[in-house]
């Protein structure tokens, strides 16, 4: 489908009405799935997050940088058919250093985690989004290079 200004102004409020996102990753040959709080950059070419060092997830993105990050608004009713929309970024993912703008993002949009963040076995991650690809309508999909 072809991209829009009404596509990017749902991309825009889909990433920043939602607080948390799935992130995929892949490790020893199998994939993982993760429930991770983010947050977006102004201009979408990036999603921040934050992880344990400890963590399967942070392994996986150690030994293979591809991911991707679906983010949706479902309510798990039936009208979600023709009313949920999603999007999956996907990316490369690489570590940050807390001092970067994403990381102020991200503590802006998750207050509650903060304890969590400003650990230090924590470490904020970003996805340098290459495409967006966003679903609505059930089965209309767009992508969106930022």
């Amino acid at each position: 489908m072809p991209y829009t200004k009404d596509t990017n102004s749902a991309l825009n409020k889909l990433l920043n009405s939602q607080k948390f996102g799935v992130l995929a990753t892949q490790g020893q040959g199998q994939p993982y799935a993760s429930l991770v709080a983010f947050v977006a950059s102004d201009d979408f070419k990036f999603l921040a997050f934050a992880t344990q060092r400890g963590t399967r997830k942070y392994s996986n993105m150690t030994f293979e940088p591809r991911a991707a990050i679906l983010i949706d608004n479902r309510k798990n009713t039936a009208k979600d058919i023709s009313s949920a929309a999603a999007v999956t970024a996907v990316g490369q993912v690489r570590k940050v250093n807390k001092t970067n703008p994403l990381c102020s993002l991200l503590l802006a949009k998750h207050p509650d985690i903060t304890d969590f963040i400003k650990s230090k076995d924590c470490a904020i991650m970003c996805l340098d989004v290459s495409s967006y690809y966003f679903v609505d309508h059930f089965q209309k999909v767009t992508e969106i290079k930022p």
